[in-house]
């Protein structure tokens, strides 16, 4: 028996022991479930107990079922919108690929989130569950700074906390249906009510599909952005309202659609002068697909959670639960490499096949508009060394010269955590440890292309229809171990302290996947790094003790001060062995560029402050919370992308030091019955202190990191009748500029700076320096809007997202050292029309 799977029967069969007792007492009727709006304020659970919203001492952005419902939020990628101070980067590779950042702090591509997922008191493991669907939801807590303390795991910059419909006393349901542009439909189901007097279930479903918005003008389909997902969730509760609560859950999902719909954007002011297309605005770029290899992604992901909430005394409870989760995902489409050259010649003949299919699809192509600087001429051979008649691909072109990719990222976890609390009256507090085991495989391997399709495995011969040129892939396995503690003082009404204990200890290995075996068109290894030996496994222990201090002082009911200090901790990590190598050989050793790049990236660490005042005016007609917050990160984590003659590498990177401070305010206003008005803004300053990967961007901002984001809305609903009543929200959400990478305002050199010396043009290097001013994303507004028609049972409405059909940016990858980026766009406007019906 594997040992995840020994672990978990382990677990489940603790968790039912501990039961048994209790229920051996009898179990009273089934108590109804503890609404989010019981109180005249809202409730919240930001410090792993029930409490008024006013009464936190932190920054807790909350949508409620009816905000949810108004909205149409059902995933992170809608809450953050709504959120000020937290932007998000999702979907623009895959549909797992997802980074939130809070206040500067930002998730890295390839490393383990920054910020926690937790539903219904458990803690999600796998980052790709971040911007899943997760059922019916009920609330949403948006928690900002370290979490860790309290909430576990990957809270460095904060946590997502959900809480779900919960089984009723009586047989409910319900069901949403919309269509909207792009053929996009999106549905949403459940059903919930007693089983048995000590028992009740929920099973709910979802269901998206859309066309998207791009067309692949070579095949002429909709085949870049569209995309399929649903997913099952079941709930069975048991004893619920009782002493002893047993919440089983289970859920399934797949996703199926496009991978990759990113366009590239050249930023070489020296080639400029004769090409403007070579230095790009980001900002505008005509976006047009025409990969002839349709771009993949598809996932599957299960998991299965018990959880136990069994009260020992009047004032002692045990929290226990235990967590199983496997997520598989790849994708599937172009490579990036054809620009240098990589497939006009083969070292094996085996591979001949190849060469002949990039030389012929680039005759049978020439001429073919691709987007400016590209060029199909009648070579493969680039530009610069066949100036007049040569070609100048880019990533994902028409022809079969750029190769293939094949991604993987796979994941088993299991993981449990026990949790005493004791409450007795002034002082509060709470005992606990957490264990999580992970598997992880994680691969890249590029081919080339024989026009002939993609064979879906790490390593394919030279004699296959895309042999392996290039291949980075390993296995990981992690042991997690985690001790945590706290306790809270409120000797009366108006003043509150606590401390929170948590230690971390993360064990992770490495191993490598890569077979002893050479790219067929250049003789070298597969994994430039196997020429300095073979790949050895790797081991490394990465530590963090992770104190949380909070204070709050109420001198009225109305208004509440408060302040905390914590420590935030994301473990180090292994990029896919021999990366060192690559940057080393390819960049540092070629042209002298100055980076460097590590095997193994460090853990990251951060100290918060937070200071603000929160309250309510009028009768709670107005609410109001104003925060202030300053925040050193140590050794950020960074991703970092490079594109050269040997294909793509994704590495993670660490930043020594960045500093974050800044502001934020959120204003509630209900003039009236009916009409709520509601507003907020952030504005976050942040500034690289030392960064040893790249010492020349001392000064410039985090990246990822908005300079600012405002939100702003209303919404009515007004009678018409005693049954029908008329509704409508508009949100508007601002997003400042903002940097993807830490190089910004410099030139610097890049490939182009190497080869231009020893091409046929004979140009110094420094013409082909790089300079990336245009790759900031520019400030951007969207507007959505939903108006309809209600009772009790029924709705009946239109919405409109993106309104004016803004166009913006999801994301700008800088591959530095390559001389451009890689621009993902964002959603534009979608019109659609939705029902719902309850029982």
């Amino acid at each position: 028996m594997r040992v995840s799977q020994w672990l978990l029967l382990t677990t489940a069969s603790g968790l039912a022991c501990a039961a048994v007792p209790a229920f051996a007492q009898g179990a009273p009727a089934n108590a109804p479930q503890a609404a989010a709006d019981a109180d005249s304020g809202i409730i919240v659970t930001a410090r792993r107990q029930n409490e008024r919203l006013q009464d936190v001492p932190a920054s807790v952005a909350v949508l409620t079922a009816s905000a949810l419902e108004r909205t149409g939020a059902v995933k992170a990628e809608d809450f953050v919108k709504l959120t000020p101070g937290v932007t998000i980067v999702t979907g623009t590779a895959e549909a797992g690929d997802t980074q939130i950042n809070i206040r500067g702090i930002n998730g890295a591509r390839d490393a383990e989130s920054s910020v926690a997922l937790v539903v219904d008191g458990i803690l999600k493991t796998n980052t790709a569950q971040l911007n899943q669907p997760q059922g019916t939801l009920r609330q949403v807590e948006m928690l900002k700074g370290p979490q860790g303390a309290l909430y576990g795991r990957n809270a460095a910059a904060g946590a997502i906390v959900l809480q779900t419909l919960k089984p009723t006393d009586t047989l409910t349901g319900g069901a949403k249906l919309s269509y909207a542009e792009y053929n996009t439909w999106e549905a949403t189901a459940h059903i919930a009510g007693p089983i048995t007097d000590a028992a009740g279930f929920v099973l709910s479903g979802y269901y998206y599909k859309t066309d998207g918005y791009y067309k692949n003008s070579l095949t002429n389909a909709k085949t870049v952005d569209d995309k399929e997902n649903w997913a099952i969730d079941g709930r069975v509760m048991l004893g619920q309202g009782t002493a002893t609560q047993l919440d089983l859950k289970a859920r399934y999902g797949e996703f199926h659609g496009a991978s990759l719909p990113f366009n590239a954007a050249f930023h070489l002011p020296n080639f400029g002068a004769v090409n403007p297309a070579f230095y790009e605005d980001v900002n505008k770029h005509p976006f047009n697909f025409y990969n002839n290899i349709r771009a993949t992604n598809d996932q599957k992901s299960f998991d299965i959670s018990l959880k136990l909430d069994q009260d020992l005394s009047d004032n002692l409870k045990l929290v226990a639960w235990g967590l199983y989760s496997d997520v598989k995902q790849n994708l599937v489409a172009d490579g990036t490499s054809a620009d240098f050259a990589r497939f006009i010649s083969a070292k094996d003949s085996r591979a001949q096949p190849a060469v002949d299919a990039c030389f012929a699809s680039t005759a049978a192509l020439t001429g073919y508009p691709v987007n400016q600087p590209g060029g199909i001429g009648q070579i493969p051979v680039p530009f610069i060394f066949a100036p007049a008649n040569g070609s100048t691909f880019g990533p994902y072109s028409p022809t079969t010269c750029d190769g293939t990719q094949y991604q993987v990222r796979n994941q088993q976890d299991f993981s449990t955590e026990w949790r005493l609390i004791g409450d007795n009256g002034a002082i509060n507090w709470q005992l606990g440890a957490y264990y999580l085991h992970i598997k992880r495989t994680v691969g890249v391997s590029l081919g080339a292309d024989t026009g002939n399709g993609v064979i879906k495995q790490f390593y394919n011969a030279p004699d296959s229809t895309n042999p392996t040129t290039l291949l980075l892939a390993d296995r990981f396995k992690t042991n997690v171990y985690a001790a945590f503690g706290s306790v809270e003082y409120k000797p009366n009404d108006k003043f509150n302290a606590g401390i929170a204990l948590r230690y971390d200890i993360e064990d992770r290995k490495s191993s490598s996947l890569v077979p002893d075996a050479l790219d067929p068109f250049t003789g070298g290894p597969i994994n430039p790094g196997q020429a300095f030996g073979a790949l050895m496994p790797q081991h490394a222990r990465f530590e963090q003790f992770e104190p949380k201090v909070t204070l709050s002082y109420k001198p009225t009911s109305d208004l509440n001060l408060y302040a905390n200090w914590g420590i935030g901790f994301k473990s180090g990590g292994f990029n896919n062995q021999g990366s060192a190598q690559i940057i080393k050989d390819n960049f540092v050793s070629f042209f002298g560029a100055d980076v460097t790049v590590n095997d193994q990236y460090k853990k990251e660490w951060s100290s918060a402050w937070e200071a603000g005042i929160k309250g309510s005016l009028l009768d709670d007609k107005v609410t109001f919370d104003l925060a202030g917050y300053y925040t050193q990160v140590h050794d950020m984590q960074f991703f970092e992308f490079f594109v050269g003659s040997f294909g793509l590498l994704r590495v993670v990177s660490n930043i020594d030091r960045v500093d974050l401070k800044g502001v934020e305010a959120t204003v509630t206003v209900k003039p009236t019955r009916g009409f709520k008005l509601f507003g907020s803004f952030n504005y976050t300053d942040s500034t690289i202190k030392k960064n040893s990967s790249r010492p020349y961007t001392v000064g410039n901002k985090s990246p990822y990191t908005a300079d600012y984001t405002f939100n702003a809305g209303m919404e009515i609903e007004q009678p018409i009748n005693d049954t029908l009543r008329f509704f409508t929200r508009a949100d508007y959400r601002l997003t400042g500029p903002t940097w993807f990478h830490t190089v910004q305002d410099q030139s610097i050199p890049t490939l182009f700076s190497g080869l231009l010396p020893i091409s046929a043009l004979k140009l110094p290097g420094f013409v082909g320096d790089g300079k990336y001013d245009v790759a900031r994303r520019k400030a951007f507004g969207v507007v959505n809007l939903r108006a309809g028609l209600q009772t009790d049972k029924y709705s009946l409405s239109v919405f409109a997202n993106n309104l004016f059909d803004k166009k913006y940016l999801s994301e700008v990858i800088t591959a530095v050292e390559f001389g451009g980026s890689f621009i993902t766009p964002g959603t534009r406007r979608m019109v659609g029309v939705e029902g719902s019906v309850k029982f």
